[in-house]
């Protein structure tokens, strides 16, 4: 279909009518084109999408793609991903066709990505090279599964980067308990970190909480959201899984604690949000908090690990403590492994009772009773 030129101003613009996914005629115009061709670009572009055509280059394809999968995601993980399709992906092969990308393409950009510098000055860590090169492996999964693409040049190239496992830090309690006497100088920070460490709750599901979250009758709060600080804005997300909705018992001292915060305001309503900070000023509490008490600097996230570990050494059950702060009794046992008592010994003597019908010395002192029973 032909382009046309503004008189007015010189500039160019196309337009183009098509059939939309219900069979209706539509029209689309699009102005401001520089030139000629590129209104002619537009136009061919526009035209491959609504074919849904993988000719069209993978910069078009990109939009399709966010059409289709933004409105299924929360706009966090939306807005992630978008950011490494914008820095990371678009400006090398954004103008290559989608059916044209060959894994010899994806190599030269791997290559690329590994030789970049962060901000700080420092490559790219494996972790979020591994992130990038997913996002780029999800977007020709998505031409294979919708659009027809034949092949994954990203999955045949092979990954880059690995995943890094973030060095799991806490504080004992006794830790934890001079810090928090740092902290009373500040009300609110007193009272937000008091409900991170006793009850593992997250971050964003801490700054989500309202009054309207806490039944103090029952001494329990209810996690069923998750603040976000999106492009300026406050954001309230559900939380990040299913399992993540829980209601947490409070011990009788957090949930007095609780009351009192409640006070420190005149006219808190049931849906304002409690902690009205950002994850900036607690990062900055923290800060103050550590250098005051004298303690090891923990991220806040640590204080999560720190009650998952205290509860463990009172002895509570995987499945005990997953249900508490919102993860399967699997992943508790798999990340905190090494927290956990060994009972390796106690296994091997019942193993030993089975075959030989010997119990060991130490376990003979209780009248006979086996190890096994």
């Amino acid at each position: 279909m032909p382009v046309y030129k503004n008189e007015k101003n010189g500039t160019w613009y196309a337009m183009v009518r098509y059939k939309d996914w219900r069979g209706e005629r539509k029209q689309k115009c699009q102005r401001g084109f520089v030139t000629k061709r590129e209104a002619q670009d537009w136009e061919r572009q526009f035209q491959l999408q609504k074919k849904a055509d993988i000719d069209m280059t993978l910069e078009s394809f990109c939009k399709m793609y966010e059409a289709d999968v933004r409105p299924r995601l929360k706009e966090n993980t939306w807005l992630t991903k978008e950011s490494i399709i914008e820095s990371k992906i678009l400006p090398y092969l954004g103008q290559r066709k989608l059916s044209e990308i060959t894994a010899k393409d994806v190599i030269d950009w791997q290559n690329e990505m590994r030789s970049q510098k962060g901000k700080t000055g420092k490559p790219i860590s494996p972790t979020y090279l591994k992130t990038i090169h997913g996002q780029l492996s999800s977007i020709f999964n998505h031409a294979i599964r919708y659009y027809d693409l034949n092949i994954n040049p990203a999955k045949k190239a092979g990954t880059m980067g690995m995943e890094e496992s973030k060095e799991m830090l806490f504080w004992t309690k006794e830790e934890y308990l001079k810090f928090a006497e740092a902290m009373m100088d500040k009300d609110i920070s007193y009272y937000a970190f008091e409900l991170l460490y006793w009850s593992g709750i997250r971050e964003g599901e801490l700054l989500a909480l309202t009054p309207a979250d806490f039944d103090f009758a029952n001494q329990t709060v209810t996690i069923n959201k998750s603040y976000q600080r999106l492009k300026g804005r406050d954001v309230i997300t559900s939380p990040k899984t299913k399992k993540s909705n829980r209601v947490i018992k409070m011990p009788r001292f957090l949930s007095e604690e609780m009351e009192d915060c409640m006070k420190l305001f005149y006219s808190l309503k049931p849906t304002d949000r409690l902690f009205p900070v950002t994850k900036h000023y607690l990062c900055h509490e923290m800060d103050r908090g550590c250098k005051a008490a004298g303690v090891k600097r923990i991220r806040i996230h640590d204080l999560r690990h720190s009650h998952v570990s205290l509860l463990i050494d009172r002895g509570f059950t995987a499945l005990a403590i997953g249900e508490r702060v919102g993860h399967e009794s699997e992943k508790i046992t798999y990340r905190y492994a090494h927290l956990f008592p060994s009972r390796q010994t106690e296994m091997a003597e019942c193993l030993n009772f089975e075959r030989t019908g010997i119990e060991a010395e130490e376990n003979t002192s209780d009248g006979g009773k086996d190890v096994c029973q």
